[in-house]
C-alpha cells in the first residue's frame, strides 16, 4: 500500500476539516469544530487559572448533562460507575450466590433465596441471618459491601455463617457462585380456577421468554382469563414489548411504528401468526408509573380492541433511546425516534419549556375521574389529538394511554407509608419467624391455601408490630392506623407469606386488598364483549 507524504497527509486532513465544517454549517448554521474548540478553551482556562483546584472529569460530565437538558427528558449521560448495574438489570443475569436481601438493623437478612440459584440449592432459607462471610463478621455490613463480598465470578466459592430462627447453633454453608437470573416476570399464579395473573416489572432481554413460560404454566393449570399487570413497569427493550403484544394479536396487525429524523431509525412491527393467547378475555392493568414498553403493549391491546385497559393514565413516554458506550466506560443514551401506537397515536407527553423535575412530577400529580371510560369521554374535552380503535372507539394521543376503566390505586395514609419505608413489616416478619417460625412452617409450609384461609394477625401480633414501629421512629397516629388497619394486617400477613413461599405467597395475599385488581377481575365479561363486538372474531 502506497504511503502519503507528511505534507500530503496534512493537506488531506485540512481539506477534510474544511469540508466537514461546510457540511455542518449547512446543517446547523455553526461548526461543531468551532464549538468544541470554544469548550476546550474554557475548560483549559478554568483548569489553569481558577482560584481552587478543580475536578475536570466532573466539570465535563456536568457540561454534558447541561447540554442534554436542552434536548428531551429521556436523553441522558450515564457515568461509568452506573453502566454495569444498568446493563445487568436489562441483561437479565448476574453472577453471585442468588439471594434477595435487606440490611436490617445492622444485620444481613435473607429475604428469600432466588429460585434455582446456588443459595437455594445448599439450603439457605428466608429469614436466615448471615453473621459471617468468609470467616469475617457481617454485622454492620452495608449494602454496597454485600455486593462486593457475595457477588463474584461463576465457579468461585464463598462461605457464610447463618443464624437460623429455630436452630440453637450457627450453621455454615459453602456456596459456589453461579449465574443468577434477574426475573422480569415477578410472579405468575392462578387467582381462582380460571383467572391467571402475571406481573411484569420491566422489559429486559429475557422478558418475552419468561412471559411465554408463564403463559404456558397458567394455561396448563386451566387459565381461561388473563390479568396482565404492568403497573410501575417503566419499560425497557422495545423488541420485548413487541413480542409480548404479538402473543395477543392475530397475524398482520401493526403493533408499533417509530419515526426519527434519520430514516435508519424508522421501523414498523407487524404481528405474526401463532400467538399463545390470541383468544380469551384479557385485562391489562396500568398506572402512572407504566411507561414506554408498557405503553406499547397496552396501546396495541387498546387500539385493536383486543381487551380492556384498566387503572390510571400511563406516564406518557413515547420517545425511543439508543445507547452508545463511550471510551471511558460511560455511556450516552440519546433519543433517536418517536414511537406510535397502531392507530397512529403519539404517546409522548409535551415536555418543551419544562424542567425535568416538573415533567416527571406532573404525571404523578394528574387527577382523573374514576369510572367507565369505554368511549373515552374523560379525554374528549382536552386538546389532545383524536384517533380511533379498530372498532371505531375514540382514543387520544399525546398524553399516555388512558384506561377504558379508570380506577385509582389504594391511597395509604402517611402512617402506613412510613411503616413501609422504615421496613417495619419486614422486621416484624423476621422477628415473628424467629419466635414462631418452626410452628408456622410445620403447619403451613406445604399448604398455602390453608395459610391464606386460616392464618390471622392477632392483637398480640399488632401490639408487637406497633412496638417495632415506635422503635423505628414511626410516630403513632391513631386515626391513620385505624383507617388503614385492614391493609396493615394484610401487609403483615403477606410479608410472612413471602418468607415462606416467596412472591408466589406474597402477591396472592396483598392483591386481595388491591382496589384496581378487584375491579379488573369484575371486567372480564366486558373485555370479552369489546373484543367480540369490535373485532367480530371473539379475539
Amino acid at each position: 500500500m502506497k504511503r502519503l507524504s507528511l505534507p500530503a497527509a496534512l493537506a488531506l486532513l485540512i481539506l477534510g476539516i474544511l469540508v466537514g465544517s461546510q457540511v455542518n454549517n449547512v446543517i446547523s448554521g455553526d461548526t461543531i469544530y468551532e464549538q468544541l474548540s470554544k469548550f476546550k478553551d474554557v475548560l483549559s482556562l478554568t483548569e489553569k487559572y481558577y482560584v481552587d483546584d478543580i475536578d475536570t472529569q466532573k466539570l465535563v460530565e456536568e457540561a454534558i448533562d447541561g447540554m442534554l437538558n436542552h434536548l428531551d427528558p429521556h436523553s441522558v449521560y450515564i457515568p461509568a460507575s452506573q453502566v454495569p448495574k444498568i446493563k445487568e438489570d436489562f441483561r437479565g443475569t448476574f453472577e453471585g450466590i442468588g439471594i434477595e436481601f435487606q440490611v436490617l438493623n445492622d444485620t444481613l437478612l435473607v429475604v428469600a433465596p432466588i429460585s434455582g440459584g446456588p443459595s437455594e440449592a445448599v439450603g439457605l432459607m428466608a429469614g436466615d441471618k448471615i453473621v459471617k462471610i468468609d470467616g469475617e463478621s457481617a454485622i454492620g455490613i452495608t449494602t454496597e459491601q454485600v455486593f462486593q463480598k457475595l457477588r463474584g465470578p461463576k465457579g468461585t466459592k464463598v462461605s457464610v455463617t447463618i443464624k437460623r430462627a429455630f436452630s440453637r447453633d450457627f450453621l455454615n454453608f459453602e456456596i459456589i457462585r453461579d449465574k443468577i437470573p434477574i426475573y422480569s416476570v415477578e410472579v405468575a399464579f392462578m387467582m381462582d380456577g380460571e383467572t391467571g395473573y402475571i406481573f411484569v416489572n420491566r422489559f429486559a432481554e429475557t422478558t418475552h421468554a419468561e412471559f411465554v413460560e408463564a403463559l404456558k404454566k397458567l394455561k396448563a393449570q386451566g387459565m381461561k382469563k388473563l390479568l396482565l399487570d404492568l403497573r410501575n413497569n417503566a419499560g425497557g427493550y422495545l423488541d420485548q414489548a413487541v413480542k409480548m403484544a404479538d402473543e395477543f394479536l392475530s397475524e398482520n396487525k401493526r403493533i408499533v411504528y417509530t419515526k426519527g429524523r434519520r430514516e435508519e431509525f424508522d421501523s414498523e412491527d407487524i404481528s405474526t401468526p401463532g400467538g399463545i393467547y390470541e383468544h380469551g378475555p384479557l385485562v391489562v392493568l396500568v398506572n402512572k408509573g407504566s411507561a414506554s414498553a408498557s405503553e406499547i403493549v397496552s396501546g396495541a391491546v387498546q387500539d385493536w380492541d383486543r381487551g380492556l385497559v384498566v387503572g390510571e393514565t400511563t406516564f406518557g413516554k413515547g420517545l425511543v433511546q439508543r445507547q452508545w458506550d463511550l471510551r471511558d466506560g460511560s455511556a450516552l443514551r440519546l433519543t433517536t425516534a418517536r414511537y406510535y401506537t397502531p392507530s397512529g397515536r403519539l404517546i409522548q407527553r409535551p415536555y418543551t419549556e419544562k424542567d425535568k423535575k416538573d415533567y416527571q412530577e406532573e404525571a404523578y400529580l394528574r387527577e382523573e375521574k374514576e369510572g367507565e371510560n369505554i368511549e373515552h369521554q374523560e379525554e374528549s374535552d382536552s386538546s389532545r389529538d383524536l384517533y380511533h380503535t379498530a372498532g371505531g372507539r375514540p382514543v387520544y394521543g399525546g398524553g399516555g394511554i388512558t384506561p377504558d376503566y379508570i380506577v385509582k390505586q389504594n391511597r395509604w395514609t402517611d402512617f402506613t407509608v412510613q411503616l413501609r419505608s422504615r421496613r417495619v413489616f419486614l422486621e416484624f416478619a423476621s422477628n415473628d419467624l424467629d419466635r414462631e417460625g418452626k410452628a408456622v412452617r410445620s403447619k403451613y409450609s406445604t399448604d398455602f391455601p390453608k395459610f391464606q384461609k386460616e392464618f390471622v394477625i392477632t392483637q398480640e401480633m399488632l401490639d408487637t408490630f406497633l412496638s417495632l414501629a415506635k422503635n423505628s421512629g414511626v410516630e403513632f397516629k391513631r386515626d391513620e392506623y385505624e383507617k388503614d388497619l385492614h391493609s396493615i394486617k394484610a401487609l403483615m400477613k403477606a410479608q410472612i407469606a413471602r418468607a415462606l413461599w416467596g412472591n408466589e405467597g406474597y402477591y396472592p395475599v396483598v392483591l386481595k386488598e388491591d382496589a384496581q385488581v378487584t375491579k379488573a377481575r369484575e371486567l372480564f365479561s366486558e373485555a370479552e364483549k369489546i373484543a367480540a363486538t369490535y373485532n367480530g372474531k371473539g379475539e
